[in-house]
């Protein structure tokens, strides 16, 4: 396992359900299937989100990966599962931690543009996002078609306008693209949310180093 690819999929949990306020399909719970590149490989991704929490997951190779985030952004949890390794671990994350991950995030200016496309049938817009920091610009198309708690949000797409489509997501200077293929009105599975009580709580020290602090 490799720190940077946790990193990766950590800035994609913050970002997974990024939205706004006006819409036409409201969702009170569901799931938000993607697709992004992790090390140079597309893998299949699922947000799951409700009023209070948001739970991201996805596989690679034998370890399936969750994240869990609450609404207010100030805890989250990485569970590592690798059956044929009899790995069940929940690194827990202290406020200070994600504190300092939320920090580590851009700062946007956005500028709406007049161009339109649909992306996974959604009817789409693309805003340019300018990085205060940096003055790199990124091409981020979002709908106004759907809305859906705020469970998971990040703050540097908060003030966008819409729910992100197609965007960049980034975590302690990495990024990743992002499309967002289908939004389904569903509840999570039971215990989606929560952390298996045959889980080792660990810290994100120790979840580096089981990754050899890559």
């Amino acid at each position: 396992m490799n720190i940077k690819f946790f990193n990766v999929a950590l800035g994609l949990a913050l970002t997974a359900t990024a939205m706004s306020a006006s819409a036409q399909k409201k969702y009170t719970e569901g799931t938000v299937n993607f697709t992004t590149n992790m090390r140079g490989q597309e893998v299949n991704a699922k947000g799951y989100f409700r009023a209070d929490s948001n739970a991201f997951t996805f596989t690679t190779g034998p370890a399936t990966i969750k994240i869990l985030t609450d609404v207010s952004g100030k805890s989250m949890a990485i569970l590592v599962d690798v059956p044929v390794a009899s790995i069940k671990k929940a690194a827990i994350a202290t406020p200070d931690e994600v504190d300092q991950a939320m920090a580590d995030m851009p700062t946007f200016t956005f500028a709406p543009s007049t161009e339109a496309k649909q992306i996974s049938g959604f009817n789409c817009k693309k805003v340019v996002a300018t990085d205060s920091k940096t003055k790199k610009t990124y091409d981020i198309w979002i709908t106004n078609d759907v809305v859906v708690p705020i469970t998971g949000i990040a703050k540097y797409y908060r003030e966008i306008g819409g729910f992100p489509v197609q965007y960049t997501s980034f975590s302690q200077g990495q990024s990743t693209d992002v499309t967002v293929k289908s939004i389904v009105d569903e509840k999570a599975p039971a215990g989606t949310f929560g952390i298996p009580a045959d889980f080792e709580k660990i810290s994100l020290d120790d979840l580096k180093a089981m990754s050899g602090g890559r």
